[in-house]
């Protein structure tokens, strides 16, 4: 006989032997069982419930969000003239994001412990930067770098680096792209954090800077081969930019 079968038919053994103490000790103490049982089973019922009533409220949340995504992508009726009857258009960007912005923040509100109610929030966070209005769209995207969720987290870092970057407040985007670019994030990679953190040096005129982040990103991303990564090319594309031909130079 083999370990793995000694060790299985001691499992067994192990519970079988549990099981024969748990009935004798039913047996003894009957009152005290009926009552451990009924409480296990309204304990199962609560999470059971719980889990259900949370499956519902996700999908009625994921409803909602998609109604606002529908408003946030809406035409604008500058870029679509000939949109069927039925479809609705907005007149400008502004208009369409403070539209979308309402749905957002009501979904947010609503169902703000479902993920669909996180993604709103950021989407609420969004709208309010293309509305103009950045102490509400600071407030929305702190609360979505605060979450526990890393992926939702560095959404809202990202967004909020932007929005810091627009308002002028370059060392709060700075500290924030640093952070993403330590991270292992899939909705915002570390490498492409880093890419925009060499974007901003380069706003700023600290070329040094730039290069160097620019550079990191170039020698680090790379495949099994030592190819080249999607942000590696980028990056190489920073460093050595390709000057502009004769037919982009007379266009420009």
């Amino acid at each position: 006989m083999d370990n793995a079968t000694k060790r299985q038919l001691k499992k067994q053994d192990q519970f079988i032997t549990l099981t024969e103490h748990g009935v004798d000790w039913a047996k003894q103490n009957t009152q005290q069982a009926i009552i451990i049982g009924a409480a296990v089973v309204v304990l199962i019922l609560l999470i059971v419930g719980g889990y259900t009533l949370f499956n519902h409220r996700s999908n009625a949340a994921a409803n909602a969000f998609g109604d606002a995504m529908q408003t946030y992508q809406a035409p604008l009726a500058s870029q679509a003239p000939n949109v069927p009857p039925g479809i609705k258009t907005f007149p400008d960007a502004k208009a369409r994001a403070s539209a979308a912005n309402t749905q957002f923040v009501a979904v947010a509100d609503q169902y703000g412990m479902t993920q669909p109610g996180k993604m709103a929030l950021y989407m609420a966070g969004v709208t309010y930067m293309e509305e103009g209005n950045n102490g509400a769209a600071e407030e929305a995207l702190k609360k979505v770098s605060s979450s526990w969720n890393g992926d939702t987290a560095a959404l809202g870092k990202s967004a909020l680096a932007g929005l810091y970057e627009q308002m002028g407040r370059n060392a709060d985007a700075e500290k924030l792209l640093e952070d993403l670019g330590k991270g292992s994030s899939s909705t915002v990679p570390p490498y492409f954090a880093q890419l925009q953190l060499g974007d901003l040096y380069q706003s700023e005129g600290k070329t040094a800077d730039a290069k160097r982040v620019w550079a990191q990103v170039k020698d680090r991303d790379k495949d099994a081969k030592g190819n080249p990564g999607p942000a590696g090319q980028v990056a190489s594309e920073r460093l050595n930019p390709q000057p502009a031909g004769p037919g982009m130079a007379m266009s420009q």
